[in-house]
């Protein structure tokens, strides 16, 4: 078990990298946010975009990195990982609209110092603005501020890693990369990563003890259309890689599929619940024919409104 009495500056280095596509006023201020207030500074933060206008003013601040590469989270964050200097022992990787307690990378190199096995790390959501309409940055700090911390911190193990706030072992990670085949915001992208490492060998677990609020901002996110069409064909495409059991495919495809048909009669505003459910039944159709090819959701035209709007990228799952 990790202490909170280690040592800071005997903790491993750590970097972090964000990966952000139009939303530079949402990524300057996070970045700006977790500089000023954790514990243990990063030894770099790499914003991966893909202009360098998407960073906004976060480029400016001291110990910012901006790398640009090709659009969607898994290339944003394989961009970043190719940036990361020598001699960084953990690799932390947060959402642009993800807000950290001050402690959340000190939790995170503690765990991974005490405990030689662990290779991946998430922390725990306070609110996740995903579910709903989204919080405002305001909003989020106000919860991370004034929610106290719990003592003895709660472990979870195993655990998936939830990718708007997650951490891994770089020499545990070695040459793998994220699945750039899970395109866009790269649904279960993270899970995918984690299970492939979990594979080799090593603990995934999930601690309170790093705690944030995920503010879900919905402008910048994936359209509805393609995101039905991921919440099916991705699922089943990791289940042939091996880094989801048929168990876990059958309750992943269900609770998507059915909170979609639920949602189409009276949708939410904030959610593209009919687009969803097109895409589900366009994935259905794909698999049916053979086709497991998660980039085939790059195929789907949609709206240019649907893009601007926006649509959720790590849910609930």
């Amino acid at each position: 078990m990790t202490s909170d009495h280690t040592p800071l500056r005997s903790l491993p280095p750590v970097a972090v990298v964000i990966a952000t596509l139009g939303r530079p006023e949402v990524v300057t201020a996070t970045v700006t946010y977790l500089l000023r207030t954790q514990r243990v500074k990063p030894a770099v933060l790499i914003v991966s975009c893909v202009t360098r206008e998407d960073a906004g003013d976060a480029a400016l601040l001291p110990g910012v990195m901006v790398v640009t590469g090709p659009p969607g989270s898994s290339a944003q964050r394989n961009t970043g990982l190719s940036a990361l200097p020598p001699g960084i022992e953990v690799v932390v990787f947060l959402d642009d609209d993800f807000v950290p307690d001050g402690g959340w990378l000190a939790a995170a190199a503690r765990n991974f110092a005490d405990e030689p096995d662990v290779v991946g790390f998430t922390g725990h959501v306070l609110a996740d603005g995903i579910k709903g309409p989204g919080l405002p940055f305001e909003e989020a700090v106000r919860i991370v501020e004034s929610t106290p911390a719990p003592i003895p911190y709660s472990r979870i193990e195993p655990f998936s890693p939830y990718g708007c706030n997650m951490a891994f072992r770089i020499s545990a990670v070695g040459s793998l990369k994220f699945d750039e085949r899970l395109v866009f915001y790269g649904w279960l992208e993270d899970r995918d990563f984690g299970a492939t490492l979990a594979r080799r060998g090593g603990r995934l677990i999930k601690s309170s003890a790093a705690r944030g609020v995920h503010m879900g901002i919905k402008r910048g996110r994936v359209a509805g259309d393609r995101l039905g069409y991921s919440q099916v064909v991705n699922p089943i495409y990791m289940l042939h890689k091996g880094t989801m059991t048929l168990g876990e495919v059958a309750g992943q495809i269900f609770r998507n599929t059915a909170s979609n048909i639920a949602g189409a009669l009276k949708p939410e505003p904030f959610i593209d619940r009919r687009g969803r459910l097109r895409g589900n039944l366009r994935g259905f159709a794909d698999v049916l024919r053979g086709r497991i090819e998660p980039e085939r959701a790059a195929m789907i035209q949609t709206p240019d409104k649907a893009e601007l709007g926006g649509e959720q990228s790590h849910a609930a799952r």
